[in-house]
């Protein structure tokens, strides 16, 4: 959750620090500090609650604080109030170590009642000080051995930056189940939570593994296991432009990113069709082993948990093969029930999703094969998992996913159509009806967009609703759980999605006078139940916005208040439509509340924590 930016160069390293932080806002922070050695044999501490602009303009964008090796951070406050004595850099009592921490240490209590014995006085609420004290309590004059004696003793998930006064020319990165970047540079090399804080400088990252600790210097990088033996490390290239990592004009990020959808769906789609067939080159399972599948488990946590719903209701339909969607969080705990001839598919935008990634490592455990579709090149559950197929979504900066849910989808579109015609359970003319549609998603999501000034319209009319329910059924409800969270997530709208089914059996008493219900009724099989719900909701003075597809636009406008339409396409892939007027409406009704919205409070876009 939190950001993390080193340096070690030639060129002064607080305004890389602070542009690299910068880059790192969309993750969600409450404060942000630089700790830079000043070549007097000091490190100088700088940090701040509140935006980052508050830091910059403590150290007058970098100037003020001179030095060539330094590390930043931007927080999330998990232990300790956010503050500025509780933010990061975090320094040990004599001022020997700076650290910056991305995790949780499980037993900081334990650790720190140790060192308090020992007289050691603490600063902070956090559990990361405990990090910097015990460096120098266990310091002996080789900085190596007193990391590898410090990492044998705390627990839990970790990024760590050590940067030590008596070795002012190298910087050590460790990392434990949070992503840690080191990017490679002539006379200079950089370290980060993230690849955006790096591209501007260099394009060769290395990916850091479980239980590694590099040491970067201006002569370069080496990488250690946990018994300090030297790792080979392949470099890679991010062959992405920095300019799809900013707002090219756009107010928002998110306003951004949904725009950029239907060439994100392309560009996940159209590659893997060849000559109207789904193509998987890059997914490693062999026919006979997707023939062999008994058992489907998605496992995911947030958006790509309602990318899972959807799946499900697809998935079963083409496959005819059980389909069980886990929360990530919930999965590893449940007792879960997997065999060999289970596959656990796991979706991640960023591929380092803390739950996601424990629940992936127990899936295998139990001996389940699994398939990861991840946004990230060279993210950790990319590559511990058995299979991954790419989204090609792009970056994604805003905290609120748009295009990362919409290319998940389409993989799960491609996935299924794959297993069915292996398996032998789709028709070729229903096989050739759903690839012709598929390649005409992109362009009906670019008409939904064109007159986007219809749904903005609509979030006029109801941003001022304290409450929210969405209805649906099938994948319509699927589809409004998405919506829900989206709605919730950027504007603070208390909004929950239910089955409209169940209205009866609780939900419907929260109905009253001025309500605003969200009926989505795209789903032509269930068009008039749905709207025997709309009636329920109607009776009992429920405001009702509609949406659905242009054929049943008339049925629905006689019932509702106002209805939004998408285009018609094929059943199991309207919710490439669907999710798109729920997007808009979340942003618009967000942007008239006057919401932060691609920061939104308490959010982080990748959780590395429990």
């Amino acid at each position: 959750m939190c950001g993390i930016v080193g340096y070690v160069g030639q060129e002064q390293a607080s305004p890389i620090l602070l542009d690299g932080l910068r880059r790192l806002e969309y993750r969600g922070y409450d404060s942000a500090g630089v700790a830079v050695y000043d070549g007097q044999g000091g490190i100088r501490v700088v940090k701040a609650k509140g935006r980052l602009q508050v830091l910059s303009d403590l150290t007058q964008e970098g100037t003020a604080l001179p030095g060539t090796i330094g590390l930043g951070h931007t927080r999330w406050a998990t232990h300790g109030e956010p503050s500025d004595v509780n933010s990061h850099p975090h320094m040990s009592q004599r001022g020997k170590f700076a650290v910056v921490h991305n995790g949780i240490i499980e037993n900081y209590m334990e650790l720190r009642e140790f060192l308090e014995n020992q007289g050691v006085t603490f600063a902070s609420q956090t559990d990361t000080e405990v990090v910097a004290q015990l460096l120098e309590y266990c310091y002996n004059g080789d900085l190596m051995a007193t990391v590898q004696k410090v990492l044998h003793r705390i627990r839990g998930a970790y990024a760590l930056g050590i940067l030590c006064r008596d070795q002012p020319d190298v910087l050590v990165a460790v990392r434990k189940d949070s992503p840690l970047i080191l990017g490679l540079g002539e006379g200079f090399n950089l370290l980060a939570s993230d690849v955006t804080a790096l591209i501007r400088y260099t394009r060769d990252v290395v990916y850091m593994d479980d239980n590694e600790i590099a040491l970067l210097s201006t002569a370069g990088v080496q990488v250690f296991d946990a018994y300090l033996q030297p790792v080979d490390k392949e470099p890679q290239r991010v062959d992405w432009e920095i300019s799809a990592a900013e707002k090219g004009g756009y107010e928002h990020f998110m306003f951004k990113e949904i725009m950029e959808q239907p060439k994100a769906f392309r560009d996940t789609v159209f590659p893997r069709i060849v000559n109207n067939r789904v193509v998987l080159e890059d997914l490693s399972l062999t026919p006979e082993e997707v023939r062999d599948i008994d058992h489907i488990v998605i496992i995911a946590c947030g958006s790509s948990y309602h990318v899972g719903m959807v799946s499900k209701y697809i998935l079963e339909k083409l496959l005819r093969k059980p389909v069980e969607v886990a929360l990530a969080s919930e999965f590893r705990y449940s007792d879960p029930f997997v065999t060999e001839r289970t596959l656990c598919i796991v979706i991640s935008q960023s591929g380092e999703t803390i739950d996601t990634l424990a629940a992936m490592r127990e899936a295998k455990r139990l001996g389940a094969k699994v398939l990861a579709i991840v946004n990230v090149v060279g993210s950790t559950i990319a590559r511990e998992a058995d299979h991954v197929l790419y989204t090609w979504a792009g970056p994604e900066i805003a905290v609120a996913t748009t295009k990362a849910y919409s290319t998940q989808l389409a993989v799960m579109y491609l996935v299924g159509l794959y297993f069915a015609d292996l398996m032998g359970r789709i028709d070729s003319n229903t096989y050739d009806a759903i690839v012709c549609e598929l390649l005409r998603i992109p362009s009906k999501m670019e008409s939904i967009l064109e007159n986007k000034e219809h749904i903005q319209y609509f979030a006029s009319i109801y941003f001022n609703h304290d409450s929210i329910f969405f209805i649906g059924r099938n994948i319509d409800y699927a589809i409004g759980l998405e919506g829900s969270l989206k709605l919730k997530e950027i504007s603070y709208i208390h909004s929950e999605a239910y089955a409209a089914g169940e209205l009866k059996h609780g939900t419907i008493s929260l109905v009253e006078d001025g309500t605003l219900v969200v009926a989505l009724a795209s789903y032509g099989q269930l068009f008039e139940k749905l709207m025997s719900n709309v009636v329920e909701v109607k009776s009992r003075g429920a405001d009702v916005l509609g949406l659905t597809t242009q054929r049943l636009k008339e049925s629905m406008e006689k019932t509702v208040d106002a209805t939004m339409a998408v285009p018609d396409t094929h059943p199991m892939l309207l919710p490439s439509l669907d999710v798109i007027p729920m997007q808009l409406f979340a942003y618009y009704v967000a942007l008239m509340r006057g919401c932060d919205i691609d920061k939104p409070r308490n959010l982080a876009k990748s959780v590395t924590v429990e």
